[in-house]
């Protein structure tokens, strides 16, 4: 399984100059760490983030693999987010990052 380190080099890869999001993400890796993104800069630190996505390393590589869809994470629990309406609206761009990480 791949590294936070190795993730997070793919999450900088991906996210380029600017995440294009608009707002900033983190991920909560449940005590594996965190990847943070504001615009272009994507790091491991544990800061405030408009939406947090709780979800286990195995889980968000399945997640950019397209072996786990967001939604069934979600209704299953292996995904939380912290504001459900930022999630669905973030979702598209959300989506096409995952598609440059995979």
């Amino acid at each position: 399984m791949a590294t936070l380190q190795e993730i997070t080099d793919r999450v900088k890869q991906a996210v380029g100059t600017d995440s294009g999001l608009g707002k900033s993400l983190k991920f909560d890796l449940k005590g594996d760490g965190f990847i943070h993104i504001d615009g272009g800069e994507v790091s491991n630190d544990d800061k405030p983030a408009d939406l947090t996505m709780t979800i286990s390393l195995a889980d968000l590589l399945e997640m950019g693999q397209g072996k786990l869809d967001a939604t069934m994470a979600f209704m299953s629990g292996r995904l939380k987010l912290s504001d459900m309406g930022l999630a669905m609206s973030l979702q598209p761009k959300m989506s096409a990052l995952f598609a440059k990480m995979a």
